[in-house]
């Protein structure tokens, strides 16, 4: 019943109901005009039953189950002859002990560890998609699979053809009571937190192996749904309990995020991919972009594509056919691209072989991605679309810096390709559950960014001798800023009627926020740079693109960018998509720059507890409004630490001007500044807050800054903010270079200039004689200046000694009774 409740009834499927009724059952005519009879003679004579419409409701509705019931057994019918009778075995069934006794061997001290660090991720990433919930934050602690591996082939294996590809089936049996994955849960209030431990696993089912691209790449897959059963045990979380009855929907949700992450991943005809390189470049690959072109449709046919029960029956009438080619002929069709969160749509072609030719700039955030086609029909006057079928491509890096493409072929067959960077991929890929339809493709991998921070096309000869060596670009993450240029934007799209835009961008890293001015452009150029400070953890940039409007602002997309692996004094120029949109995309300019040290100190710890914080608050603009009004008081609370100052307040304004100047101790504290609005009667409002970077600041350098502000629509203040280091002010700028290498440097140069005199001499050389002279001169200048640096150094010590001895002498009571005795 649930069946028919999602789908609704056709006016075609009912005919052809009819039609079916009357070819099985020949006495339908003549029984209908007896129904009839007896209903007028119940009606108007006398009545026979109350039972009649009911029971006649009863047999329809058994009939229309019986008539379904038939539909999917010819469907299963044909799903199982072209499956089955295509396939031939061309070996006898093999036992695989030996196989077995081989993965006992190495599965714990090898492929086990490799299994848990690569599984560990996938599973972390699914869970945060995934959440039940009765789970507000989970956190994976702990991922180990044990040491009992799965047993392969326990009935054995055979080899057979399907068409022209060779599969190979063998069982998969994977039973384990000594796994150890742990999970730390936030849960929904008021339950608190507890530790989810899932301790066994049971996985049941037969795999099918299928070699691709002579042998460079295997595809594997479940036949048919696996048999999955996951124990799950819960600890204490806290200094609360929780038993295992506290949360019993856990282990049934953690079954079906495993069990639906298999069916649309590995199961048959969906499959995954191993390749077998036969070089290793020992690179790891964090995203990349693709240059996707939906070239043409062909065969394209409504009946055929909507999965209508009309297409399993051949119309032989003249009539029916000129209806459906007339039919196929007025098809407005559009495809729809989706990779991740990405989607892009081509534009309205019309007939059953439509040519797009659209192509798309699409963007990996790992080293595997799945691009769908959507294909939709677009019905003229009417805002809906049509769904008529799908199919996807996968594509996965390979370790010699190439890339596999796989996609489901006619008859659950398998199209494979590889390529290197660059090079044209070009696929005719069939619609999934059509009889008839197919999709012609183009693919470009432009690139593969790697977290070493090289990148596949630019780099490729400087990274693989950095993979050879075993060493790499990157240097440590602290001490390091991020500069990010937003340069310009393309076909963004317009919210307004009038087809006008004016957009600005949010840029998010961690918790720090920028934010760049407003253009009046759908091709905006704002080349504007921001800094950030380096996090660590593969933190993404967010970004944000927004249409300022007077209403409200107007969300025209977002898109993430992973900053993994960049690589000082090099400039990552790249062109990024807008996600959630069907069009725009932003050029930014991303650089990665060391902060240079000073005197071997860094960060926070410059000048700690000798030196402070100058923080200079100028003013602030487009603040929200916290008065009826239309305006606000506001004054701004700065808390450093446990300190906390505040400015004066600027009546009436939202583009307030304070010029003052606050001053902290340099501890290394946080620094948030809370702008509020004043009001003598009731409690203050908080018109926004941002936190001030000024950490990795250089010493007695004024920092200039425009910050947005957080948690309000709109808003920034403008500071000055500087880091004070006494020491370094009373520095001399005397040569930081060691006063014994210098004077060693200037003899040597000496020396040598007085034996190309002498030699020059010999010659009788005029010209150079003079040049030599010249020489001998400068050096002497050098020696000069260097001796009153000596004797300024000199002055420096006796006067630092005498400090010393004056704080050592008041600091010894004995010194002092011996020298007021004397």
């Amino acid at each position: 019943m649930g069946r028919w409740r999602k789908r609704a009834l056709s006016f075609d499927e009912v005919v052809e109901f009819v039609k079916r009724i009357i070819q099985e059952m020949p006495l339908i005519p003549f029984l209908i005009p007896l129904i009839l009879i007896v209903w007028a003679i119940e009606r108007w004579v006398f009545s026979v039953t109350n039972w009649v419409p009911l029971i006649v409701a009863v047999w329809a509705t058994r009939q229309y189950g019986t008539y379904q019931q038939q539909i999917l057994v010819e469907d299963l019918n044909e799903k199982w002859k072209r499956v089955i009778q295509n396939t031939s075995a061309i070996t006898p069934l093999e036992h695989c002990e030996w196989l077995n006794r081989l993965l006992m061997e190495v599965w714990p001290n090898f492929i086990s560890p490799k299994l848990s660090i690569r599984f560990s991720a996938i599973v972390e990433k699914r869970l945060k998609h995934r959440k039940s919930r009765l789970i507000e934050k989970i956190e994976l602690l702990e991922f180990s699979l044990g040491s009992s591996p799965p047993s392969l082939g326990l009935q054995g294996t055979s080899w057979s053809t399907s068409g022209d590809q060779k599969i190979m089936r063998l069982g998969f049996d994977w039973d384990t009571t000594d796994m150890s994955i742990l999970l730390h849960a936030k849960l929904a209030k008021p339950m608190g937190t507890a530790r989810i431990i899932i301790n066994n696993l049971h996985i049941k089912g037969d795999l099918h192996l299928m070699p691709v691209l002579e042998g460079k790449a295997i595809l594997y897959s479940f036949v048919s749904t696996p048999e999955v059963r996951i124990g799950v045990a819960f600890g204490s979380g806290g200094s609360q309990s929780l038993p295992a009855t506290a949360l019993p929907g856990v282990s049934s949700w953690l079954v079906k995020i495993f069990t639906d992450t298999l069916v649309k991943t590995m199961v048959e005809p969906r499959r995954r991919c191993y390749s077998l390189p036969a070089v290793d470049l020992r690179k790891k690959a964090v995203g990349g972009s693709i240059y996707v072109t939906v070239i043409s449709a062909s065969k394209l046919s409504r009946s055929y594509l909507r999965g209508n029960s009309v297409r399993r029956q051949q119309n032989s009438s003249t009539k029916g056919t000129l209806e459906e080619l007339h039919t196929d002929k007025d098809l407005q069709t559009f495809v729809e691209v989706e990779l991740e969160e990405l989607t892009r749509r081509t534009d309205v072609r019309l007939g059953s072989s439509p040519t797009w030719n659209s192509t798309f700039n699409m963007v990996l955030h790992e080293e595997t991605g799945i691009i769908r086609f959507h294909l939709y029909d677009s019905t003229p006057n009417s805002v809906k679309y049509d769904y008529l079928a799908s199919c996807e491509i996968k594509m996965k890096y390979v370790a010699d810096d190439s890339t596999t493409f796989w996609a489901i072929g006619p008859d659950s067959g398998v199209i494979a390709k590889h390529a290197f960077c660059g090079t044209e991929v070009e696929m005719v890929i069939p619609f999934e559950g059509a009889q008839s339809g197919e999709l012609t493709v183009r693919l470009v991998l432009k690139e593969w960014q790697f977290s070493d921070g090289s990148h596949s096309l630019n780099s490729y000869h400087l990274s693989l001798q950095q993979s050879i060596n075993g060493t790499s670009t990157v240097l440590a993450r602290t001490g390091r800023k991020i500069n990010i240029t937003v340069v310009e934007g393309k076909d963004l799209i317009a919210k307004e009627k009038s087809g006008k835009c004016d957009p600005y961008v949010k840029l998010q890293y961690g918790k720090a926020l920028q934010k760049t001015k407003s253009m009046h452009a759908l091709n905006p150029i704002w080349n504007q740079k921001f800094e950030f400070d380096e996090i660590g953890g593969d933190e993404y940039l967010k970004i944000k693109c927004y249409n300022e409007d007077t209403f409200g602002d107007d969300h025209i997309g977002c898109a993430r960018v992973n900053l993994e692996g960049l690589v000082e004094g090099s400039t990552w120029d790249v062109w990024v998509p807008l996600e959630k949109v069907n069009s725009g995309e932003l050029r930014l300019q991303i650089e990665a720059v060391r902060v240079d040290d000073f005197d071997g100190s860094r960060g926070s710890t410059i000048g700690s507890g000798s030196g402070w914080i100058e923080l200079i608050l100028i003013e602030a603009k487009d603040l929200v409004a916290a008065d009826l009004r239309g305006t606000s008081d506001p004054y701004v609370r700065a808390h450093y630490g446990n300190l906390k100052k505040r400015t004066k307040v600027v009546y009436k304004t939202l583009n307030p001007q304070w010029n003052q100047t606050l001053e902290f101790p340099d501890d290394g504290s946080p620094l948030v500044l809370y702008v509020k609005d004043h009001n003598d009667l009731l409690p203050t409002t908080s018109i926004g807050d941002c936190v001030v970077e000024y950490q990795r600041l250089p010493p007695n350098q004024r920092s200039d800054k425009w910050i947005p502000l957080q948690g309000v629509k709109r808003g920034e203040i403008h500071i000055q903010i500087t880091r004070r280091v006494p020491e370094l002010q009373k520095k001399s700028s005397l040569d930081s270079e060691p006063s014994l290498t210098r004077a060693h440097r200037i003899s040597g140069q000496m020396k040598q200039t007085l034996v190309k005199f002498q030699s020059l001499i010999e010659d009788g050389n005029l010209e150079e004689l003079s040049a030599a002279l010249s020489e001998i001169e400068s050096i002497e200048d050098t020696q000069e200046e260097y001796m009153i640096q000596l004797e300024t150094e000199q002055m420096l010590l006796i006067n630092k000694i005498t400090e010393l001895d004056q704080e050592v002498f008041s600091s010894s009571p004995s010194l002092s009774r011996m020298s007021s005795d004397n």
